[in-house]
């Protein structure tokens, strides 16, 4: 299964982006994970099907209504179990 990590940058802590990743990605059936990193950035694995991992990413850009994305950089990354998506804490 395919599998992307995606760090975001601008300003995306202290804006919900954390939670509106989750509920974006268990929309697109996508499993992974969403943190907070100490740069202030937000990094992402999600890994499910090629359009859900497209569109996720599309919608990334977007973000929550009080983000203002930067800059994504996307990765392809290695596959972790995961039977969700989840929000985890700051790395």
């Amino acid at each position: 299964m395919p599998a992307r990590r995606l760090v975001i940058s601008g300003r995306v802590q202290g804006v919900f982006y954390r939670a509106w990743t989750e509920a974006n990605a268990r929309a697109l059936g996508l499993t992974g994970w969403v943190r907070n990193c100490p740069s202030g950035d937000v990094e992402i694995l999600a890994q499910g099907l090629q359009e859900s991992l497209d569109a996720l990413v599309r919608r990334c850009w977007q973000g929550p209504p009080r983000a203002a994305v930067d800059n994504i950089v996307v990765e392809e990354a290695e596959e972790e179990p995961a039977t969700a998506f989840t929000v985890r804490g700051r790395d």
